[in-house]
């Protein structure tokens, strides 16, 4: 079994006198997808942000590559490897699928006076995308044209051209139709084939068995456990999700229409 790329240990997060993340504990390996479920308001905003360097813990340590790391900012946790696919993509619908794929990172020709090399750049952008199952009808295609799980595609193939050893997705099939979700976790499938760490952020458990290989679930700023393939079943982890006794209790009140 490989050794963690990234490890968090006892993390918590306190703002204020609001404690959003007590105590969690979560690593992900090279080429295994690790699930992290939970509700709304279980944390899962809070700990997407400390993984990526966007807050710093209160308390616990994190590990990258077998060393003590303290990201002071995103673009820290950048280049360390670690990228966030945020459910709003951070895309400008307007702009090409080639411009958004090289935002902030064009690459560059001439010697003297540099320009965009939009060559290198639509070849690049097409042959990423067909790697990841999608045949865009051409790269200078507004990025707005393609479905959300083509975007969701977009975002994926970047963070991983640009050397992501970890990539966070956050709910990346919460607003997608079937057969989107379909082609998303599919590529989620592709990029954890090569190596990559992937971090699968949602509350949909059917979605995340699809491709997990672990599963944690964190509830009200803690975790409740994790569970590999196989050890536990949906009706399990939304158990856990929903919280255990509470919802046997008012399955029982309804009778049992839950």
């Amino acid at each position: 079994m490989s050794d963690p790329i990234i490890q968090m240990q006892g993390i918590k997060k306190h703002f204020g006198n609001v404690i959003a993340l007590n105590g969690v504990t979560f690593d992900v390996r090279p080429g295994e997808c690790h699930c992290l479920l939970g509700d709304n308001g279980a944390g899962k905003s809070t700990f997407i942000k400390t993984m990526s360097g966007v807050h710093k813990p209160t308390e616990g340590t994190i590990t990258f590559e077998g060393r003590p790391m303290e990201f002071s900012s995103p673009r820290d946790a950048m280049e360390a490897g670690i990228a966030t696919v945020f459910q709003d993509l951070a895309m400008i619908p307007l702009m090409s699928v080639t411009r958004n794929f090289f935002m902030g990172r064009e690459p560059t020709v001439g010697r003297f006076i540099k320009r965009f090399d939009i060559e290198t750049a639509n070849r690049i952008t097409m042959e990423k995308m067909r790697q990841m199952g999608i045949n865009l009808r051409a790269p200078d295609q507004a990025v707005g044209t393609l479905s959300g799980g083509e975007r969701q595609t977009v975002a994926i193939a970047r963070a991983v051209h640009f050397g992501a050893k970890v990539l966070i997705l956050d709910e990346p099939t919460s607003a997608l139709g079937v057969r989107q979700t379909s082609n998303v976790l599919a590529t989620i499938a592709r990029v954890r084939s090569q190596g990559v760490g992937m971090v699968f952020i949602s509350h949909n458990v059917r979605h995340a068995l699809a491709v997990g290989d672990r599963f944690t679930v964190l509830n009200r700023g803690q975790t409740l456990g994790t569970a590999n393939r196989g050890e536990i079943d949906a009706a399990e982890l939304q158990d856990l999700m929903a919280g255990g006794q509470e919802l046997a209790t008012l399955e029982g009140s309804l009778g049992g229409t839950i």
